[in-house]
């Protein structure tokens, strides 16, 4: 019992890092997607939005992450318990890509 106990403090006081590193990416992927935006690179995230949401009836819109090196948004939906990752170049809003 010990040893499950040592565990379990490890790893709720490992917990509030990790919960903080989600967030932090999330804000470099909306920093790095603005910028690019800002200097014509890509389109705004509303317009790659209104483009591919409504494709995704039934879906719930879970919220996008930005590659900068690649110019790619991928944004996430969830559908009968599954995730789906709908991949869009942010350049001419074509979607590239999709999982499932």
């Amino acid at each position: 019992m010990t040893m499950f106990v040592r565990i379990l403090a490890a790893w709720l006081v490992a917990l509030p890092g990790v919960a903080q590193a989600i967030p932090a990416q999330q804000l470099r992927d909306h920093q790095a997607a603005r910028a690019a935006r800002t200097q014509g690179k890509i389109l705004p995230l509303r317009e790659i939005e209104r483009r591919v949401v409504p494709q995704m009836r039934g879906a719930q819109y879970l919220g996008f992450d930005y590659d900068p090196d690649t110019g790619i948004y991928t944004l996430k939906f969830l559908r009968d318990g599954a995730v789906i990752w709908i991949d869009v170049d942010g350049r001419t809003g074509q979607v590239i890509g999709r999982s499932r």
